[in-house]
């Protein structure tokens, strides 16, 4: 069968979602391809089930630390059930209805591009054509090469987002967002859990100040923390998992799970076939407009390697869709917010200061202890913590990062990336009037910190 297209989206993780959405409701003849289920890893088995879990023992600890309440029992199997609820049961029947009434073409199976000028694409035993051509594949967890891996019992964020039990023992090998995520949500469920980090510190790619944090609270969480050294290898030892470290320490465990990066997923779909190529790190180099190529190739989300994250995506997706409907936009990738949904909360946004170093910005910092200036974190909790910090350039007087640790740090960081992605002046900030009691405050007490 050969169908003749506008449109053709590789993928349908939240990124392929949305640019089928706006292309399909712009009026083309759009197909989904997608060989798993629509939706994509973020619905599944990262995003919404991760968080869906974290909540709860988010609510427990919140619970314990307010005054006149006690930590409220956790029902791990009726959580577990509002997971399954959350991740609709790994059914995307729904998914593909609705797709199908807006009139796109859905097919669920793995797609091979076959042919351009048109775009040629094998799906489904279907032969597709289509002027535009959009890879949305997101990425793959990366398996790090410790010998004897293969004779243990491993998980990557997908068996760890599903789990039906809780292990009595862990090794999460990576501290990025996944394993201080993972591994503090299984720490507050009971699970001995022990972090190795090859780095110095964990959230390597943040700042050293907020890094040291969060080790700090992780640590207070009973979470046993290996910095600065790598597993080499993993044996079995009757029941238990013994995992050697390059230090020359050892650790016996039921499940290791890895959170040690992912990559883009560029494999499989006959892109080399057709005279497309990946860079030296597997992913599709792109444009402003998001477009690969000018015949009409394009991509978005974690295959281009931009920033991995669901809601950069979602924003790509729109940059795609818009430009193809005769709106050209250009992606500006400033002030993306990162979350790590901890308790409490890690949030960051902007320039690091190295980063800022090797741009040459004359960098002009604060930090502010919550607790030391606000009333709202004495009204949230009994024995409150927070720091706001703020990275502003002196000779511009803007803002240029910001990062916290705090209660809901994920909702309030946005007020920093919009300063940062508009380039509010600093003046403008310090004549704001901000809501008390709110931790939003803390954007004015760290501004008047700033020696501008």
């Amino acid at each position: 069968m050969l169908t003749d297209l506008d449109a053709v989206v590789i993928g349908a993780g939240p990124g392929g979602e949305t640019a089928v959405s706006r292309l399909a409701a712009g009026g083309l003849r759009a197909a989904l391809v997608e060989r798993e289920l629509i939706g994509g890893e973020c619905a599944y088995w990262a995003c919404i089930p991760s968080k869906t879990l974290l909540r709860s023992v988010e609510a427990r600890a919140e619970a314990a630390g307010a005054a006149g309440l006690s930590a409220p029992n956790l029902d791990w199997p009726a959580l577990r059930d509002h997971r399954n609820y959350m991740i609709r049961h790994l059914d995307d029947a729904a998914q593909v209805d609705g797709y199908r009434r807006q009139g796109v073409t859905v097919i669920k199976d793995s797609a091979r591009v076959t042919g351009r000028n048109p775009w040629r694409i094998e799906a489904g035993g279907q032969q597709l054509t289509a002027e535009h051509l959009v890879i949305a594949t997101g990425s793959r967890a990366l398996r790090p090469p410790i010998d004897g891996l293969d004779g243990a019992e491993v998980w990557t964020n997908r068996e760890a987002t599903t789990l039906r039990e809780i292990p009595r023992r862990a090794v999460m090998v990576g501290g990025s967002a996944v394993g201080v995520e993972l591994g503090q949500f299984l720490a507050h469920m009971g699970t001995h859990v022990t972090l190795v980090q090859r780095g110095p510190r964990l959230l390597d790619r943040e700042e050293p100040r907020l890094s040291e944090l969060v080790a700090d609270r992780l640590g207070k969480d009973g979470i046993d923390l290996r910095l600065g050294c790598q597993a080499t290898a993993v044996r079995r030892e009757g029941h238990d998992t013994v995992v050697e470290l390059d230090d020359g320490g050892s650790v016996r465990t039921d499940v290791i799970v890895l959170g040690a990066g992912r990559g883009p997923h560029t494999t499989g779909l006959g892109l080399d076939t057709v005279g497309v190529q990946v860079n030296d790190r597997g992913a599709l180099e792109i444009d402003e407009h998001c477009r690969v190529t000018d015949d009409g190739l394009w991509a978005l989300g974690d295959v281009t390697g931009t920033a991995l994250f669901t809601h950069v995506a979602q924003y790509q997706a729109r940059v795609v869709a818009d430009t193809i409907l005769g709106t050209p936009r250009r992606a500006d990738y400033t002030a993306i917010p990162r979350v790590v949904f901890a308790q409490p909360e890690i949030a960051a946004v902007g320039l690091t200061t190295a980063q800022a170093a090797e741009q040459g910005i004359d960098l002009v910092t604060s930090e502010l202890d919550l607790t030391a200036s606000l009333a709202r974190p004495w009204t949230f909790e009994t024995e409150p913590t927070g720091t706001l910090g703020l990275l502003a350039d002196r000779d511009r007087r803007v803002l240029v990062g910001a990062w916290a640790t705090a209660p809901l740090a994920g909702e309030w960081i946005h007020q920093a990336a919009l300063a940062i992605r508009a380039q509010i002046p600093v003046g403008t900030l310090l004549d704001g009037i901000a809501q008390f009691p709110t931790y939003s405050e803390a954007y004015l007490k760290a501004a008047e910190r700033l020696n501008l």
